[in-house]
């Protein structure tokens, strides 16, 4: 409790030996972590548990090889969604598409010093986050090969599978022909998009956190960001939808970054509905919406919606630290899954979903009289 006070919520909180994710939760504040203590994690001297500052950023994501003298970065990957999210549940983009030339040489810089000094002969993963301020911070180093290698190989055309077997073999980077640290970007867009089995395994929550829960992914590629985009949703088994209803349950703290997506969903031409709070919201800035009873309350409307079919997307955010097995979220979660409804968490998937729908979806224009 002190550790957690003194750092500032919302802290990010996880066992001392954590693999996939495993157990990691964000806490926006004490009760939040009280419960986590009780229920997450056992606790004793030989399992600490680690309180880490939660930064808002960019995540950002590299997979390097060194030798001992040289390092060899194939590409820079740039996550869709922000920190709080697991890297491999997370749609990832090469080339980045949103940093700058400023923060890829940062990240570059700390890549090499990281390869070197730690001595590793062979891959290497980093993932960062980057701040609104551009500063760049490290948020862990795998001294390992890692999940994002076939699809960078694929994307940059460096089979790093073979170049890291030979430099463990003893041959140098210089001796396979590489001499730059970071090769020219490819000029098209390379997009990789997490693939979920919720309606397989039953009673996992689909609510998207520090704890991984995809079980594979698929890749679409294209000279234009949101077509590789659309191409890489499709392969997922994402089911995109041009028209029906929207179903939102926003967190308050949520709500003003939520509408003008909202906003979009509605001038597609998207049906709005909303529990009370979030549909008070919404009306109160110009976006009619059908109001449905919680089910907290004892009502079925939310079930009996999801299950009717016409909805075609669940939007549905929760307080950090508030995702909770008896909530009403964890219920519109479970109905949405069961029914095959396309749910995302993340506002920032539904930021980019957007971007496919509005370039994918013929809309109607008036003539200016």
């Amino acid at each position: 409790m002190r550790a957690a006070a003194k750092i500032g919520y919302p802290v990010l909180v996880r066992p001392s030996f954590v693999l996939g994710g495993r157990a990691m939760e964000i806490v926006s504040d004490e009760a939040s972590l009280r419960r986590y203590l009780k229920t997450a994690v056992e606790i004793d001297e030989d399992k600490p548990v680690l309180v880490d500052r939660y930064i808002v950023g960019k995540e950002v994501e590299v997979d390097a090889i060194c030798d001992g003298t040289d390092v060899f970065v194939p590409g820079i990957m740039e996550l869709v969604e922000r920190t709080g999210i697991h890297s491999g549940d997370s749609i990832s983009v090469y080339p980045s598409f949103s940093i700058s030339d400023k923060v890829k040489g940062t990240i570059l810089q700390y890549a090499k010093k990281l390869g070197l000094a730690i001595g590793i002969k062979g891959l290497y993963n980093i993932q960062f986050i980057v701040d609104n301020n551009e500063k760049v911070y490290i948020i862990e180093v795998n001294p390992r090969s890692s999940r994002t290698v076939p699809f960078l190989s694929k994307a940059t055309g460096y089979s790093l599978a073979d170049i890291a077997t030979e430099v463990i073999m003893g041959k140098t980077l210089k001796e396979q022909g590489i001499f730059k640290i970071y090769p020219e970007e490819k000029k098209r867009y390379y997009v990789k998009v997490p693939v979920f089995s919720f309606n397989k395994i039953k009673g996992l929550d689909a609510y998207l956190s520090p704890e991984m829960k995809s079980t594979g992914e698929a890749i679409g590629y294209d000279d234009k960001l949101n077509r590789a985009l659309y191409k890489a949703l499709i392969a997922a088994g994402t089911k995109l939808q041009n028209y029906g209803t929207v179903l939102a349950t926003i967190a308050d703290n949520d709500k003003a970054e939520a509408l003008p997506l909202i906003k979009r969903f509605y001038n597609l031409g998207f049906n709005i509905q909303a529990t009370f709070g979030t549909a008070k919201f919404l009306k109160e800035n110009g976006i009619r919406t059908h109001v449905l009873k919680k089910i907290s309350d004892g009502s079925t409307e939310i079930r009996d919606e999801i299950r009717s079919g016409h909805i075609a997307y669940v939007i549905n955010t929760s307080a950090a630290g508030a995702i909770d097995a008896r909530s009403d979220g964890y219920e519109i979660r479970k109905y949405a899954i069961e029914s095959n409804t396309t749910i995302f968490t993340s506002l920032d998937t539904v930021r980019v979903l957007l971007d496919v729908l509005e370039e994918t979806t013929l809309t109607i224009s008036t003539i200016d009289a």
